[in-house]
């Protein structure tokens, strides 16, 4: 599917307040730095609007990575985990690919968490895909 340009919002978001709460942040973060920063601008500023909006979250979580049952070395670092259970990858790209998407899902397939977020801060308007495993 498409991404969803955030500022038409369904009835479907307010059946998920955690994730409405993720992107309102997000929304509030381009709305006042627009496009054309660098990803890291963006995820200092998110984190600052979730520490103001009391959306609990951890940043740069490593994520373990399981295989038949078992813990790999390798580790993975999610940009957020909030809510102890949403996955949010942030994105300052004036073209996404599939590239990002897959990525996501591979972190929650690997985590065993089952709810995502890709946002990207790199175009005039805020773009977010909401996946799921």
């Amino acid at each position: 599917t498409d991404f969803i340009d955030l500022h038409r919002l369904t009835p479907v978001d307010e059946r998920d307040p955690q994730t409405y709460a993720i992107i309102g942040a997000a929304m509030e973060v381009h709305r006042q730095l627009g496009n054309g920063f660098l990803e890291t601008v963006y995820q200092e500023a998110l984190a600052w609007e979730f520490e103001e909006r009391a959306v609990p979250f951890a940043r740069e979580q490593p994520l373990a990575i399981r295989y038949k049952d078992r813990e790999l070395l390798t580790q993975f670092r999610a940009d957020f985990i909030c809510f102890n259970e949403i996955i949010v990858e942030t994105k300052a790209l004036q073209q996404l690919s599939g590239t990002e998407q897959s990525q996501l899902l591979n972190y929650l397939k690997a985590s065993g968490l089952s709810r995502g977020l890709l946002i990207n801060f790199g175009q005039r308007s805020l773009q977010y895909k909401r996946l799921a495993w």
